[in-house]
């Protein structure tokens, strides 16, 4: 098997590995989203303890096709994030088999196969019995979260929530706008959201439609109103502009269709902003980082 077969099928295993993480993605690289790029960056710095930028994911993985085999040192990531030691042993491991004789071939089929049965069976009765032993220990709470001082319920379009579990995050269902949380006993939650202060809580089996209070961002929530709204005083507008962002800051357009993404420095996104327009108010901040002084530093806007 070549090598450049070899690393498609390094490819696919990684997008099941990804699967496993997020059982909710059932698309391919080819619908990969700037989102799924996000989660798979942050699972591989997780797992393998190394980074893989976005660009490297846009030329490498999100093609059908590759004309050539990227950096090895890259290749052992992607191998590690997979399970093998590096690229070496997962070449080493999926290595075209040697031909036996075909009463050897059908002695080790027949015996795998009722192997495979008898564990089949193993762990068919296992499961059966946990699920229907844990099936009335499960409920599903509905979390209601709100503006600390508006007391308004939050859109949930603005709320990304997980589950906290050691350094795993596993993401929340969103049902009829409201957070659907399966708790057992208790489980630890992380409500984040480009517009307010993120927040640790522990849901408990015993308390019902249990309320979060989350505390506004302010700079963050300035932003969203200058984006959504359309002021005519663009001096104004300019100031405070020039107080909320930080003269380094960055900013990430993650265009549609896949198309890949536009940069932005202070300047450039502030032009924008100064001025209104319908292309703007099609925008939504799904991240926002701030510095030291609270001055907003990154910005990741996907288009509507």
């Amino acid at each position: 098997m070549e090598l450049l077969e070899q690393f498609q099928n390094l490819k696919n295993d990684v997008l099941l590995v990804y699967k496993e993480r997020y059982p909710y993605f059932n698309g391919t690289w080819k619908t990969f989203g700037s989102q799924d790029i996000s989660n798979l960056i942050e699972l591989i710095e997780q797992t393998v303890k190394q980074t893989v930028s976005e660009k490297w994911i846009y030329t490498h993985l999100k093609p059908e096709t590759n004309e050539k085999l990227p950096r090895k040192d890259m290749l052992d990531i992607l191998s590690q994030l997979v399970g093998f030691s590096g690229w070496d042993e997962y070449v080493f491991k999926h290595k075209e088999p040697l031909v036996l004789p075909v009463q050897e071939v059908k002695k080790n089929v027949r015996g795998k196969v009722i192997g495979l049965v008898l564990l089949l069976l193993i762990v068919g009765i296992s499961a059966f019995f946990l699920y229907f032993q844990n099936l009335n220990s499960i409920e599903i709470q509905s979390l209601i979260v709100k503006d600390s001082y508006t007391n308004d319920t939050i859109n949930t379009e603005d709320i990304k929530a997980v589950f906290v579990n050691d350094t795993l995050e596993t993401p929340i269902a969103i049902i009829n706008a409201e957070l659907q949380v399966k708790v057992k006993d208790s489980a630890k939650v992380a409500i984040k959201s480009p517009f307010y202060k993120d927040q640790v809580v522990l849901v408990k089996k015993q308390t019902p439609h249990q309320q979060i209070v989350l505390k506004p961002d302010d700079y963050a929530m300035m932003l969203k109103a200058f984006m959504k709204s359309d002021i005519k005083d663009w001096q104004t507008r300019k100031r405070q502009l020039d107080k909320i962002l930080s003269a380094d800051l960055e900013v990430i357009v993650m265009l549609k269709n896949n198309l890949g993404a536009e940069y932005f420095n202070k300047q450039e996104f502030s032009e924008k902003l100064i001025v209104p327009s319908q292309a703007l108010q099609k925008m939504k901040i799904i991240e926002i980082e701030n510095g030291d002084n609270q001055q907003i530093i990154f910005i990741r806007i996907i288009q509507q």
